[in-house]
């Protein structure tokens, strides 16, 4: 199973490199497969990799049912 996760473009570098912050977390991935994503934007990202653009209003829904999930016992 495979699980994208929803995160915040921070800080885009030059070439194809960005900051994303995940939920307070910040990690440097490739936007090589979103070349359009810019400062600001939500992108999915799997295994260090933004897949696609998400709407900002999605993204935000997206996350707060993320965070009221009850973990596994």
């Amino acid at each position: 199973m495979c699980l994208a996760v929803p995160v915040l473009v921070v800080k885009r570098h030059d070439g194809e490199d960005a900051i994303i912050d995940a939920g307070g977390v910040r990690k440097q991935v490739s936007l090589a497969l979103v070349p359009e994503a810019r400062e600001g934007d939500y992108v999915i990202v799997h295994v260090g990799y933004a897949i696609g653009r998400l709407d900002p209003d999605e993204a935000l829904k997206t996350l707060a049912l993320f965070a009221g999930m009850e973990p596994a016992a």
